[in-house]
């Protein structure tokens, strides 16, 4: 049997592994130089796409920094070193750059791709600590990594090398992020699938009810017509309008529990008479994200919504929103 762990040692090892990978991304700050900024240059510069290998352990860091600059507004794709001598290596054309990420810089399922990818014409960048190695000697720029230990007792496990590799990656992203303008916009368009995309992509017109749908009575309605409008389309609220479908104003259930404390006698009076003028609006084009916050702001559950020239075109509650995801 192995003997029962020792908790305080457990915690001392998790404490030095993060100290040791804290000092391993500080050290990057000292190392990086103009190295880093040629390269930002040198991606700029491309027409196609980054293309990122990588073995092992290097491997598994360049699918998530490929991943990062696709994101972010860099065309990328990770390619495999052993999958690319069997043929993947047709993704890669001369308008591209390659990225290859080893700590050694002597992976030789890479290295061995070398001369094709030189006669191929595509630009090389190194992400390696060891400037001296193969992979940068044949590259046309690289970025050191280099950490002082492993964070692994033995050093010898990849574990602040690839810390390091990561937040390099990052780096790299994020200057390439703003160099080329990315704004909140750009991210959700390549994150539909998001709550930032869903928030920034998704406009009122999407997502509010329209036509039939869109619970409204004109000004000379009956109340008992204005009641069962409310009741039919089941928002808690009606729109008013005029004979050219301008809003006028709204009634809605508030409204009706105030005015039955009035005492007032409702069998003979219009929807004009008891509308509430100049009600919330949002615009057909307007963010979802944008509605949802109106409706926060105001603590109200409903809105309506007109297109461009004022005439009501929908209605949108928060239960809409909520089906949506953007709330």
């Amino acid at each position: 049997m192995q003997p029962s762990p020792n908790a305080e040692h457990i915690l001392r090892l998790a404490r030095e592994t993060f100290d040791i990978e804290a000092a391993a991304i500080q050290g990057l700050k000292t190392s990086v130089g103009e190295s880093f900024a040629r390269v930002v240059g040198l991606i700029l510069a491309i027409r196609g796409r980054v293309v990122v290998m990588g073995m092992g352990k290097s491997g598994h860091i360049g699918r998530k920094i490929a991943s990062t600059l696709a994101s972010t507004g860099t065309p990328s794709l990770f390619v495999h070193p052993a999958e690319a001598s069997h043929g993947d290596l047709g993704m890669i054309t001369s308008a591209d750059l390659v990225l290859m990420v080893s700590n050694s810089g002597e992976s030789q399922e890479i290295n061995a791709l070398l001369p094709v990818l030189k006669r191929l014409g595509a630009p090389l960048v190194a992400l390696t600590a060891n400037g001296q190695s193969t992979m940068a000697a044949h590259a046309d720029a690289w970025i050191s990594t280099a950490v002082e230990q492993e964070a692994c007792p033995m050093n010898l496990a990849p574990t602040a090398s690839t810390t390091a590799q990561l937040a390099m990656g990052d780096a790299l992203a994020v200057a390439l992020l703003d160099a080329r303008g990315f704004k909140p916009d750009d991210f959700a368009r390549s994150h539909p699938g998001g709550a930032l995309g869903r928030r920034l992509l998704t406009h009122v017109s999407d997502i509010m009810r329209s036509g039939a749908d869109v619970p409204q009575v004109g000004m000379d309605a009956s109340f008992s017509d204005l009641m069962r409008e409310m009741s039919a389309k089941g928002i808690g609220a009606s729109a008013v309008t005029d004979a050219g479908g301008r809003l006028c104003g709204i009634f809605t259930d508030g409204d009706l529990r105030r005015l039955v404390e009035t005492g007032v006698d409702l069998r003979n009076v219009r929807a004009g008479e008891v509308m509430r003028p100049k009600p919330f609006t949002v615009g057909a084009h307007a963010l979802a994200a944008e509605a949802a916050n109106l409706m926060e702001e105001r603590k109200i559950s409903s809105v309506l919504v007109l297109d461009e020239k004022g005439v009501l075109c929908g209605a949108l509650t928060s239960n809409d929103l909520m089906r949506a995801k953007v709330i």
